[in-house]
């Protein structure tokens, strides 16, 4: 392997590094949804996570216009899947890559996480750690003042009214 990698070099790292955490990556599929239509380099159809290269190489740039990648984007941010895009414009090493990579999927797996705790009507997927953070502890501050609310409600106060007033019109007669 040369210092850079080329776009096969890459995709079979991502493929070694995407299964080495569970996924099971196909390669080099057709996607189309979103009204999104291109080859991607690695996708896990079960998961909905995957990886696309984009290089010269195999002229990767055109498949994804810039309208076609914010739909992919904006289903990324809805939480209905992970897509981890490299662009070959910035030279990576293999150790760059698949630490990129590695952190990606680290945000990925934080925000399943985070999703698992707030509850299926809520999806949050691929936020950095800060948010995903930021958004679970919101989520926890929200819970701890209903829990709160409710336990301060003066329940038990009312039956002890209506039995003092019982108590009240029954000496009163």
């Amino acid at each position: 392997m040369s210092e850079f990698l080329s776009e096969t070099e890459g995709c079979d790292l991502l493929t070694r590094v995407f299964r080495a955490r569970g996924y099971t990556i196909a390669r080099n599929l057709f996607f189309r949804e979103y009204g999104v239509e291109f080859h991607i380099d690695g996708w896990d159809a079960k998961a909905r996570v995957g990886f696309e290269f984009l290089s010269s190489e195999d002229d990767d740039h055109d498949d994804l216009s810039l309208v076609e990648y914010q739909a992919l984007w904006t289903a990324q941010q809805l939480g209905e899947l992970a897509l981890f895009i490299i662009d070959e414009v910035e030279p990576l090493s293999a150790a760059d890559l698949a630490a990129s990579a590695n952190e990606f999927l680290d945000e990925v797996a934080e925000a399943i996480k985070s999703r698992m705790l707030v509850g299926p009507q809520k999806k949050v997927i691929s936020l950095s750690k800060k948010e995903a953070a930021s958004r679970g502890g919101a989520e926890a501050k929200r819970a701890a003042a209903k829990k709160k609310a409710s336990a301060t409600k003066p329940a038990h106060k009312k039956t002890a009214t209506k039995k003092a007033a019982k108590k009240q019109t029954r000496t009163k007669r």
